[in-house]
């Protein structure tokens, strides 16, 4: 009999562990807005010697099922996945497979931002052997206290599901594991599943009802009634209520009951990074965005605000300004699907998913609303920000002299230009903090700063996941990738991919000669220029400009250098127009052109002692605002 084929008595059929994943992973599906798809939406792959031979055989035979990209770089690849997630809100997947040893290892860093981002991806990596027999192994790491401890191990500490295969019987417990973890609002995060290579290939009678296809659906977890009135309370007797709306707003499908919650009540809305465009910029309840790398609006409200309701956000250091952007007595509400975020800094807390409590708030609440002066102020507030933000994105000065290139400008360039579903991504560096001042959000769920882990290298590896699942839903959008001349060299591979896949990305790179944003800081905290401009580093014997046309124009993109802002306006429209990867290049000044308002404070180590004054008057100057640090934890 074939081994593909069922036994005539037990309902059971023989596959080898790899071939059982796969099966399984192709028969899991998802129902969203009433349709069922396939809950993984294919994988990205690099075969080496401990995934190629068992995991790539089964692959091959569901290829149409589980579409596999190849990457060019495992990291890059975990990027990818993460950022089709992200797309998705979290409702589907990509797996990414790597071969034992170094492959493996290259995707820590993707695993750590899929975690920190709260997002799902499984990792499917090649192991040594289960049987050591022919230990050491290649790229194996040898412990030699501990012989089961390896490279993959290291991996629990970025996952929120982590099992090593060593039998082929135990993915008939993993595999649901794993999807459970990944679906999960509360708990969802990468997982991960080490696969040594001799169990790959293993043999075992599954049983067939494992393989039937199966429709999951995100949970929805109702708050308790009691935390719904404790929430509820302390807003109908608030004169200053505030709500701070971060990226769990739209995993939860909730952007559009946030606008009426918010227009109902009275209540000004300010967004996190990760909540950037929950709310249209014209909204007349949106604040803008909060923070270290906010605006004046938002943060001049949060300092007033005397009831806080924090909506599906961690309440990272950049949106409180490292805990000092809200009055001392201020009451935080945390409504958070996710108990851990609940309870930060002794807030009142409201555990369950965001829409469903928006919707119990809103019944508690009645026909309450805040004072209708609060409101006003904060919309005036706003209209000061916006005028600033006008003024911030031209390319002439007040005088109508023109000013240096900055990220601003080429910021307000394509925002003016670009259609109202283009989706924008960004990641680390300065491009983080001015998208998030300087975007004018045209639509819901635009915009993707990469800011949980802050991670180089996102950017053109993120678009192109990102475009994927684009073009899965609506392949007239494009994916707009801000990016600096720092993430490029560290990781611009994807630009290769996106034209071999034919998944169109426009990339702006804007070069300003190295690390320009962490010189800022640099600077700013009292320290000379030092090995982050290519200029200042003193190991560099010849300093030149990297040719990124040239460099992107050999990866098969059309690529162009412009001189200004309105030269990069005219290449915009040339890549909306082309059918291919473009990527346009211009020079941004290091040291001017910075959106200097804003800010909140930001808590960064500074030498308590120092040789040097200005290192010394910095480190005073930073202390002292740690008397408005609120002390709860």
């Amino acid at each position: 009999m074939n081994g593909q084929e069922m036994t005539s008595k037990q309902k059971t059929v023989m596959l080898t562990t790899a071939q059982a994943i796969v099966r399984y992973l192709a028969a899991q599906y998802i129902e969203i807005d009433g349709k069922e798809t396939r809950y993984c939406g294919g994988g990205f792959g690099i075969f080496g010697h401990g995934n190629v031979t068992c995991l790539g055989e089964a692959l091959y035979d569901h290829q149409e099922e589980l579409p596999l990209y190849r990457g060019q770089n495992e990291q890059s690849m975990g990027f990818a996945a993460a950022a089709y997630a992200k797309y998705h809100l979290r409702r589907r997947f990509m797996f990414c497979t790597a071969s034992a040893g170094p492959g493996t290892a290259n995707l820590f860093t993707s695993a750590a931002l899929a975690h920190a981002n709260r997002l799902p991806v499984l990792l499917l990596c090649g192991d040594a052997f289960v049987t050591r027999l022919p230990d050491p192994v290649l790229q194996q790491l040898e412990h030699f206290g501990d012989p089961s401890l390896g490279v993959n191990d290291g991996f629990r500490a970025v996952c929120r599901y982590w099992d090593r295969i060593t039998h082929p019987a135990q993915i008939i417990q993993s595999l649901p594991a794993a999807i459970a973890t990944m679906l999960d609002p509360a708990d969802c995060g990468p997982a991960f599943i080490g696969l040594p290579q001799d169990v790959q290939g293993w043999t075992f009678d599954y049983p067939l009802s494992m393989f039937e296809k199966r429709v999951h659906r995100i949970r929805r977890q109702t708050p308790d009634r009691r935390e719904i009135e404790d929430a509820a309370k302390l807003l109908k007797g608030a004169e200053r209520p505030m709500i701070i709306a971060g990226g769990g707003v739209q995993y939860s499908g909730a952007t559009g009951e946030l606008q009426s919650f918010a227009e109902r009540h009275n209540i000004p809305v300010v967004e996190t990074i990760a909540g950037r465009a929950n709310l249209r910029n014209g909204d007349p309840n949106n604040i803008g965005p909060i923070g270290v790398t906010g605006s004046n609006s938002a943060n001049a409200i949060a300092e007033q605000a005397d009831v806080i309701l924090a909506l599906g956000t961690r309440l990272q250091d950049f949106t409180t300004g490292s805990w000092t952007a809200f009055a001392q007595d201020a009451t935080i509400i945390s409504l958070n699907v996710a108990r851990h975020d609940a309870l930060k800094h002794m807030s009142t807390s409201v555990v369950g998913d965001a829409r469903l409590g928006l919707d119990l708030l809103g019944e508690a609440l009645g026909k309450h609303q805040a004072p209708e002066g609060w409101l006003k102020s904060a919309q005036a507030e706003r209209a000061k920000w916006n005028e600033y933000v006008a003024e911030n994105v031209s390319m002439t000065a007040k005088d109508g002299s023109n000013r240096p290139n900055s990220y601003a400008q080429a910021i307000g360039a394509i925002n003016a230009l670009c259609d109202s579903n283009d989706r924008i991504v960004a990641s680390a560096g300065g491009l983080p903090a001015e998208v998030t001042a300087n975007w004018r959000t045209l639509e819901p769920g635009t915009v993707d700063v990469e800011f949980g882990f802050s991670c180089m290298g996102y950017e053109i590896a993120g678009g192109w996941g990102a475009r994927i699942a684009q073009a899965e839903n609506e392949p007239e959008q494009d994916t707009i990738v801000f990016t600096g001349d720092g993430s490029y060299l560290l990781m611009n591979s994807d630009i290769y991919s996106s034209v071999l896949t034919g998944r169109k990305l426009i990339v702006i790179v804007l070069d300003n000669g190295g690390f320009a944003v962490i010189n800022k800081l640099q600077n700013n905290t009292g320290n000379e220029s030092f090995n982050n401009l290519i200029a200042d580093t003193p190991t560099v014997e010849a300093p030149f400009a990297v040719d990124f046309v040239a460099h992107a124009a050999a990866m098969g993109a059309i690529a162009e250098r412009v001189e200004n802002p309105a030269e990069l306006g005219e290449a915009f429209k040339r890549a909306k127009a082309s059918d291919k990867t473009t990527v346009i290049v211009m020079n941004v000044d290091p040291y001017e052109g910075w959106t200097d308002e804003g800010h909140a404070w930001w808590e960064v180590g500074t030498p308590h002692v120092s040789a040097h004054d200005k290192v010394n008057a910095a480190h005073r100057d930073v202390e002292s605002a740690r008397a408005r640090q609120r002390k709860g934890v």
